[in-house]
């Protein structure tokens, strides 16, 4: 009934790489995970998990009444994330910290931008969607204009609507 070849495998470590996932479409459908679940999960030890929230002050798990670490989903895609970063890319742990960080920061200013841009005219629809990076190839000639800091995007369509507001009076 049992495949001999499965049943003869020991289980991966923790720590080691043959139980991690790269894929957070992988992730089980659970609504928290313990320290022990998302070390397997990564495939790195639980002390590194602990040291990675005391260095990424996003990661942060809820700790149950027991003082057990509960990490929900997005956490558990964070630290395949963090993952990635460290021992893919190479980052260092503060660079990997800045890039999340400023990853974070364009998508809230790319999702304020969208928000506004709704039931806009056609330029602040074309800002929007150069800023959430869903340019149609119509967009495309316009997308220099966007590349810089999400400060820059907001103060260029606070420009431009102040000028469309001066031709409208």
């Amino acid at each position: 009934m049992s495949d001999p070849e499965i049943a003869a495998s020991p289980a991966p470590e923790p720590g080691s790489d043959i139980g991690s996932i790269s894929d957070p479409s992988e992730i089980p459908d659970k609504l928290y995970f313990r320290i022990g679940d998302v070390a397997r999960l990564a495939g790195i030890k639980p002390y590194v998990l602990r040291f990675w929230e005391t260095e990424f002050p996003s990661l942060g798990p809820r700790k149950s009444g027991t003082g057990h670490r509960l990490y929900r989903r997005k956490d558990v895609e964070q630290v395949l994330e963090i993952k990635r970063l460290l021992y893919e890319k190479r980052f260092t742990i503060e660079g990997a910290r800045k890039f999340l960080e400023d990853r974070a920061k364009s998508n809230t200013a790319a999702a304020s931008v969208s928000a506004r841009g709704k039931g806009r005219g056609k330029g602040a629809r074309a800002a929007a969607a150069v800023a959430t990076g869903t340019t149609s190839p119509a967009g495309q000639y316009q997308k220099g204009l966007f590349d810089g800091p999400p400060t820059a995007v907001l103060d260029l369509l606070r420009k431009e609507l102040k000028e469309i507001a001066e031709m409208l009076k």
